[in-house]
């Protein structure tokens, strides 16, 4: 999810979570209270900042979390995707997606346009 839906979905983002944490996840940061804030990612020569959702550790390994919500700001959402993605390739990582009940479509549509086909989102 992009900055300034932050507010707005603060729910579901303790619901993500909680099903991260039943998963066995560990480590957790988070981008809101209570929680370490996740490595922040500048772009040189611009002002655009990228921080995940969400990250936590299991079994060792490293993974990255993005919440899949509808956006007014849809390329801006695709460039964090692929960000992240490449992100979790050269660091040997995960990079998934959470998704809620009326925002399916939008992340699947969403993932055609930026060929990460090979992504599953999970759904809460």
């Amino acid at each position: 999810m992009i900055y300034e839906d932050k507010a707005k979905y603060s729910d579901i983002l303790e619901n993500s979570i909680t099903y991260l944490e039943n998963r066995g996840f560990e480590n957790i940061k988070a981008d809101m209270e209570g929680y370490e804030t996740p490595k922040s990612y500048s772009k040189a020569g611009s002002d655009i900042t990228i921080t995940p959702d969400i990250v936590a550790e299991k079994e060792g390994r490293k993974h990255y979390f993005d919440i899949s919500l509808k956006s007014e700001k849809p390329k801006l959402l695709k460039s964090k995707w692929l960000f992240l993605n490449t992100l979790s390739n050269l660091k040997s990582s995960r990079f998934k997606l959470i998704t809620t009940r009326g925002h399916y479509a939008f992340t699947q549509e969403m993932l055609n346009d930026t060929n990460l086909t090979n992504k599953t989102p999970i759904r809460i």
